[in-house]
């Protein structure tokens, strides 16, 4: 006789309702299917546009049909008559770009944690804290500086900046322009990374190694060479790793300087060949995800080291000589013109009659500064092209709240659910489909932004969110939310299973035990999670520049005053969004202790 009670008990119907009684367990499954088609479904979608036809556009021209598939978008990019200039000289200025920017940014970032850490150099705190400037500032900040400062009337065409226009030289256009300018303003943005990382093994470093081979009398070169510098392989290949990504997708910086990029060439040609443009943020996603699969090989077999003499201690400071006040005061000028002048340069920008034009300087007289880009209420002025002053310009404000909105709305999600990825990942470390949940959550930091925003604007095209804020929302959510999940797993990580598993046997329900245990032990690395979108998404441009009208972002109005000549107006949107990160920023630090640069000499 059939028993009947048998056929609800199934073995593996038994295990998942097992498996799926565990709120961790439920709550990543939910996750992994989110963001496997938050995140995949987008990248299907942009390949889809590579080998479909555009109407109006040269497949359409090409093949004699308006709709349908083709590979002409693929055979044309890389192998037509146009492929050099539209494909292979921006893919290797790309590559060039991104391979320098590295090699800038570990340099300077490196060197600058070396001495803030292990040696006895004076002024560490105010070093360490103004350091993180230019990554926290807009990204195209330098670049705007750099123009300002080094532009001529002759060389570049325009108006002169300030060096010609105080001493009359006139800089090579290799140096205003190109490759070189654009690689230092990245590598000086992403020096951070390489400060952050590299500082943060040299802080932590187990003085056993370099005590014991200098017991075997072993010159301090040879340490460094065969001892120091392994130990910190890692996180120079993660700095690689993250400037490499990052310096690939950028487009405000090459756009502002002159130099032409995957990034910059997809904006060119996205109006007529629109399946061209997909292509090459496709070839870019797939630097992305090389990227992503070489993270994943360097980090599957590190190395350890460990010694049998010595006593662990704190590694000595290396002594500077006269170069502990020497070397301090270099840097300090350095950081000045990388983190203070730029303020400086973009609210003297909002009082000149006519900014860009520094020949004012020549026969300096305050009374000629003027207040009209900021105070004027009535658009009237004909070099105003009829808008009121930043203060009273709707156009402005509006934009800001926008930005605001976006940016709380995407720290809110991306926090939310990096929150949940890291509590779920760590309490199921050793499970496959946990490291497929954690790969595919930090996979959007991998891919360049710009690829990103193309994806989600052909998917926003497609299903009518383009110009929303529902579409800037879910973009900034997805790229964003590995900030959250890698702040949150690595706090979580260091939380003890016993804590929750005391909390269970008193039946205390899961929402309590987060609320309640959890997040209050790691409540500041959690805010953190939040506080990190919040202040990316602030300063976005290339995510959201496919995705809406100009403006209904400040970054993108900024990008509009520019192309129309108001570079008064922009100067004060870079001010303004500079002034608000660095609120933010500061806030961060005094209501959580958390920053950036904690732990390496900072505080």
């Amino acid at each position: 006789m059939l028993d009947t009670n048998s056929l609800g008990s199934h073995p593996y119907l038994n295990r998942c309702k097992n498996y799926l009684k565990k709120p961790q367990n439920a709550i990543l499954v939910v996750l992994g299917i989110f963001l496997s088609i938050a995140t995949i479904f987008p990248m299907v979608t942009i390949w889809l546009d590579t080998i479909s036809i555009h109407a109006g556009s040269v497949d359409a021209q090409f093949s004699g049909r308006q709709s349908g598939y083709t590979l002409y978008n693929w055979i044309d990019i890389l192998c037509g008559r146009l492929a050099k200039r539209n494909f292979w000289i921006p893919l290797q200025n790309t590559i060039l770009l991104s391979a320098l920017s590295c090699f800038i940014a570990i340099c300077f970032g490196g060197i600058f944690a070396y001495l803030i850490t292990r040696t006895n150099m004076k002024a560490k705190k105010y070093l360490s804290n103004i350091f993180i400037f230019p990554y926290v500032m807009p990204q195209w900040t330098l670049a705007v500086v750099w123009q300002n400062m080094f532009y001529s009337k002759a060389v570049t065409g325009g108006s002169d900046g300030l060096l010609t226009a105080l001493t009359g030289i006139q800089m090579p256009l290799w140096w205003c322009q190109g490759l070189f300018p654009t690689a230092l303003v990245l590598g000086t943005h992403y020096a951070a990374f390489a400060y952050i990382l590299i500082g943060g093994i040299f802080q932590n470093m187990d003085a056993n190694l370099e005590e014991a081979a200098t017991i075997l009398n072993t010159p301090k070169h040879r340490i460094f060479m065969r001892i120091t510098l392994p130990m910190v392989q890692p996180a120079i290949l993660s700095t690689i790793l993250l400037v490499f990504s990052s310096a690939m997708g950028s487009y405000p910086v090459p756009h502002y300087l002159n130099f032409t990029t995957l990034a910059t060439k997809y904006v060119d040609l996205n109006v007529n060949r629109a399946g061209q443009a997909s292509a090459l943020a496709v070839i870019m996603m797939l630097f992305g995800i090389a990227i992503l699969i070489v993270n994943q090989c360097a980090t599957g077999g590190r190395k350890s080291f460990t010694t049998v003499t010595g006593k662990s201690g704190q590694a000595s400071k290396f002594n500077l000589g006269i170069g502990k006040y020497i070397i301090p005061v270099f840097l300090v000028i350095l950081t000045f013109f990388t983190s203070i002048f730029p303020v400086i340069s973009f609210a003297l920008e909002t009082f000149l009659p006519n900014p860009g034009d520094y020949s004012f300087f020549k026969t300096w007289n305050p009374a000629n500064l003027t207040t009209k880009w900021w105070l004027s209420s009535s658009g009237s002025a004909g070099s105003m092209f009829g808008q009121k002053g930043i203060l009273y310009n709707t156009t402005i404000w509006h934009a800001f709240f926008g930005t605001i909105l976006v940016a709380i709305s995407c720290a809110f999600l991306a926090g939310t659910i990096g929150l949940l990825v890291g509590y779920c990942v760590s309490k199921n470390r050793k499970s496959k489909f946990a490291a497929y949940v954690n790969s595919v959550a930090f996979l959007p930091y991998l891919l360049p932004s710009l690829a990103v925003g193309v994806a989600f604007f052909i998917f926003g095209s497609r299903v009518g969110l383009y110009n929303t804020y529902i579409l800037l929302i879910l973009a900034g959510t997805i790229k964003y939310i590995p900030f959250a999940s890698r702040a949150s797993l690595n706090s979580m990580l260091q939380i003890s299973g016993e804590i929750e598993e005391s909390a269970i046997i008193h039946n205390i329900p899961w929402t309590q035990r987060m609320w309640r245990i959890i997040i209050p032990i790691q409540k500041s690395a959690i805010l953190s999670g939040y506080l990190l979108p919040l202040m990316t998404c602030i300063r976005e441009l290339t995510l959201f520049m496919m995705l809406c009208a100009q403006t209904k972002l400040l970054t993108l109005l900024l990008d509009y005053f520019d192309e129309m000549g108001l570079y008064a107006f922009s100067s004060g949107i870079n001010l303004m969004l500079i002034i608000f990160v660095i609120a933010c920023n500061f806030a961060v630090n005094k209501l959580t202790g958390a920053s950036l640069d904690k732990g390496i000499g900072g505080n």
